[in-house]
C-alpha cells in the first residue's frame, strides 16, 4: 500500500513539473516571437507597441493627430495636433509643408523640445502620424516613432483614456530642413528615365489612371509604378496595422521599389505619399525623397509631361 502511494505521489509530482517546465517554454517562445516580431523590420525602433507606449508615455511628447475624438477621450499624456496646421496658407499649391520658421513654432506650441522622444498616433491607419512623422524628420528631428494600431489598439488593449488635456510649456524644437528628404518638381522631372529612381504613385489606382481627377488634368507621371499607400495595412480584429516586414518587401520588391535606388513616392498633396515615406523607411530604406508638390503640383503645370 506505501509502495502503490509513494508511486502515485511521484508520478503526479512529475506530471506537475513536466507541466511547469512546458508552461515556462511556452512563455519563453511567446515573448521570443514578439520580440522576433518587433525586431522583424530594419529599423523597428520607429514602430512602437501598446506596452511601449504604456511605459513611456511620461517621458516622451505624445502626439494625438486624429481628425475629431479628442475631447471624448485620449491616451493620458496626449497632446492634439491637427495635420491641416502643417499646410503652408501662402503656397502656390495645395498641401506644401510650412517654411521651417512656421513649422518651428507649431511644433514649439505644442511642447516639442529639440531632444526629446516624439511619438505619434492617430485612429490606427497612421496616416496624418505618418504625415507628421515626415514632416518632422524633413525639419530635422532625429527621435520620432508611430504607434502602431493608434488609438484603436490602444482601446482594443483595454486601456485607460483621459478627457484632460495636459498643461503645455512652449518647446525649443529649432527646424532645419534636410532637402535630401525631399525632392521637387524640377528634380522629379528629370528623373523619369533615370534606372537609379524609382518614382512610385501612392495613390489610389482611379487617380493613377486618370479615371479620377483632382487637378486640372489626370494620370501619373511618366514611368511612375503605383502602390496605393494603404496595401502596406492590415487589419486584425478591426485594428489597422503595418503588415509585417516579409509582407512588405515583397509588395515592394515586385514593383521594382529596391534599396539600392533612390524613390519618390507622391499622392496628391503628400499624405499618402508621407505614409509610404515611413513605411520605406521602417523597412530600412536609405534614400527616400518624397515629392511634396505632389499631383496638386504635378497636375496642374501645363508644362508637365503625363502618361
Amino acid at each position: 500500500m506505501k509502495k502503490s502511494l509513494f508511486l502515485f505521489t511521484t508520478i503526479i509530482l512529475s506530471v506537475v513539473l513536466i507541466g511547469c517546465s512546458q508552461n515556462k517554454e511556452t512563455n519563453a517562445d511567446s515573448s521570443e516571437e514578439k520580440e522576433a516580431t518587433a525586431a522583424e523590420y530594419a529599423n523597428s525602433e520607429l514602430l512602437v507597441d501598446t506596452d511601449w507606449v504604456e511605459d513611456n508615455a511620461e517621458n516622451v511628447t505624445l502626439i494625438d493627430t486624429r481628425r475629431e475624438g479628442y475631447e471624448g477621450g485620449h491616451i493620458p499624456g496626449a497632446i492634439p495636433f491637427s495635420t491641416s496646421d502643417l499646410v503652408d496658407p501662402d503656397a502656390e499649391f495645395d498641401g506644401v509643408l510650412l517654411e521651417a520658421e512656421g513649422f518651428a513654432a507649431k511644433m514649439q506650441d505644442i511642447g516639442v523640445n529639440q531632444d526629446e522622444t516624439v511619438v505619434i498616433y492617430d485612429d490606427g491607419s497612421s496616416l496624418s502620424a505618418a504625415r507628421l512623422f515626415y514632416a518632422l524628420e524633413f525639419y530635422g528631428h532625429q527621435d520620432v516613432k508611430i504607434y502602431n494600431g493608434g488609438f484603436t489598439e490602444w482601446l482594443n488593449a483595454g486601456k485607460d483614456t483621459s478627457t484632460e488635456a495636459p498643461e503645455l510649456q512652449t518647446g525649443d524644437f529649432v527646424a532645419t530642413a534636410n532637402q535630401e528628404k525631399m525632392c521637387d518638381i524640377e528634380t522629379l522631372q528629370s528623373s523619369v528615365d533615370d534606372e537609379n529612381v524609382v518614382i512610385l504613385d501612392t495613390r489610389s489606382e482611379a487617380e493613377y489612371t486618370g479615371e479620377e481627377v483632382r487637378a486640372e488634368r489626370g494620370g501619373h507621371v511618366p514611368n511612375a509604378v503605383h502602390i496605393e499607400w494603404s496595401e502596406a495595412i492590415t487589419e486584425k480584429d478591426g485594428v489597422p496595422t503595418f503588415k509585417s516586414a516579409e509582407e512588405l518587401t515583397a509588395l515592394y520588391e515586385e514593383k521594382g521599389v529596391t534599396k539600392d535606388k533612390t524613390i519618390v513616392p507622391y499622392c496628391q498633396t503628400n499624405v499618402r505619399g508621407a505614409h509610404t515615406y515611413f513605411t520605406l523607411r521602417l523597412l530600412g530604406y536609405d534614400s527616400i525623397k518624397p515629392y511634396e508638390g505632389s499631383w496638386a503640383e504635378y497636375g496642374n503645370v501645363a508644362s508637365t509631361t503625363i502618361e
